[in-house]
């Protein structure tokens, strides 16, 4: 049992409490490489069949010259504008409520759309913001996508056992609607994922895959992954094709490899071990919930 920002419940190691509400969050922009993060958001509204609840105007927050509207088609041949916003809505994924946030980074009034964003958090009773995203790094497409999660907040990183991040520097929105939820009292944890900078186009379903792994653990409930592991596969395969046929990206694939195989590996405990079987075991038995 734990007890925390007021209240007393039963969790899963590494993982928020069952029946708190929770906020994820991701924006398409500088915070999405290989656009693995909002293609998390949009895995997860369609598996847990979301309901939006809510849009930002985009009037206020975005410029049009630099994220312009598009025509798109419905199901019925119908062509209409789609402006560039962000929507809120809600799912129930056994006791817990989620609230997903997601869109475009927003071109202008930062700290206002994050003010209007968190009043609808707020309204759905939120208790802690997941932000998302994505970054380009050196790393090898060949091995797992490394994924990092962080808390500023003491009381969530001893509950999940996190470290702060080391991050100085230029931020997105995630940073600024991370800064702006804890200035409410809001915990919050920021997941981010690695894609390697050389296969940067999106889509990277390999990314996505690690991210949804990450929001798996911090909720302590087994997510539907779909196609994505055969998509990652294919995705793998097709680096590989254009690794083999060009030298120096073969070349260059080879020495992030072995800087990435020579260096320090954390410790498999037996705790690690016994949480990853859990998983396992929950993944072969989706109906078994919490």
């Amino acid at each position: 049992m734990i007890a925390y920002a007021g209240w007393v419940t039963a969790r899963k190691p590494g993982a928020l409490p069952a029946d708190q509400t929770v906020m994820l969050a991701a924006f398409e922009g500088w915070n999405d490489a290989g656009s693995a993060a909002s293609d998390t958001l949009d895995h997860l509204n369609t598996v847990w069949e979301a309901r939006e609840l809510s849009s930002l105007d985009p009037e206020e927050y975005h410029d049009f010259q630099v994220n312009r509207p598009t025509i798109e088609a419905d199901d019925d041949g119908h062509r209409e504008l789609v402006w560039p916003t962000t929507t809120v809505s809600t799912a129930k994924v056994a006791r817990r409520k989620i609230v997903l946030a997601q869109g475009h980074e927003p071109s202008m009034r930062w700290r206002r759309f994050c003010d209007d964003l968190l009043d609808r958090a707020v309204e759905q009773q939120v208790h802690t913001v997941i932000t998302v995203g994505a970054l380009l790094a050196d790393v090898p497409h060949t091995r797992d996508i490394p994924v990092t999660m962080s808390s500023e907040d003491a009381k969530v990183r001893a509950l999940l056992d996190l470290e702060p991040s080391t991050y100085e520097g230029p931020v997105g929105i995630v940073g600024v609607l991370a800064a702006e939820a804890r200035r409410r009292g809001l915990a919050t944890v920021a997941v981010w994922a690695a894609v390697p900078h050389y296969v940067a186009h999106p889509p990277s379903p390999k990314a996505t895959l690690a991210l949804l792994g990450a929001v798996e653990k911090l909720l302590g409930h087994s997510l539907e992954m779909g196609d994505l592991a055969e998509d990652a596969r294919a995705w793998q395969q097709g680096v590989d094709e254009l690794a083999a046929e060009d030298t120096d990206i073969g070349e260059y694939v080879r020495h992030l490899e072995e800087a990435k195989d020579t260096a320090e590996l954390p410790e498999a405990t037996g705790e690690a071990i016994a949480q990853e079987f859990e998983r396992y075991l929950r993944r072969r038995d989706p109906g078994g919930g919490l």
